[in-house]
């Protein structure tokens, strides 16, 4: 059973929720975020502007699901068509769904839709250096560290190495 679905504007309360009750568990893992990213109305707007892309083909944002109740996201955004045929995934769960293999599940989910119906060749994925946990559930799927791309992106306010990972149709 898929533990991912496609995201609509009606999960906006559940992910607003998700986010609050999690803030400063994820803020060592995200950028910087100030009180009004934490709003429904902000969360609605960013899942109908992701919503469009989907429409235009560039990513496919999803929810991650614990029966019938959301409980994270997963992003397969930056897809690229012609010679590259690549995107990249992104994902959380909140804190009480964590360490159940729910993570696990929805990314091989995720790499089923990837190169399944979007007929892609490559997915990356990146991690800051000490995410274990999120390497590992990247690695139960396939994935291969290939390099560290140093100072990255801005994550809690500093600009941070982070580990890159692989997987292609052919792996």
């Amino acid at each position: 059973m898929p533990v991912i679905r496609v995201a609509t504007v009606d999960d906006a309360p559940a992910v607003t929720a998700l986010l609050r009750a999690n803030r400063e568990a994820f803020a060592p893992w995200v950028p910087l975020r100030d009180d009004p990213w934490f709003t429904l109305d902000n969360q609605r707007t960013i899942l109908e502007t992701s919503l469009e892309a989907h429409a235009q083909g560039t990513m496919v944002p999803l929810v991650i699901l614990d029966g019938d109740e959301v409980i994270g996201q997963l992003n397969i955004s930056g897809i690229t068509r012609g010679a590259l045929q690549s995107a990249a995934i992104g994902y959380w769960i909140g804190l009480s769904h964590q360490g159940q293999g729910l993570a696990t599940a929805a990314v091989g989910d995720a790499i089923a839709i990837a190169f399944g119906e979007l007929d892609l060749h490559r997915l990356q994925a990146e991690t800051l250096l000490r995410n274990t946990a999120s390497q590992q559930v990247l690695l139960r799927n396939g994935f291969r560290p290939y390099g560290v791309a140093p100072s990255y992106l801005k994550i809690a306010g500093s600009w941070q190495d982070h580990l890159l990972f692989h997987l292609l149709t052919t792996d």
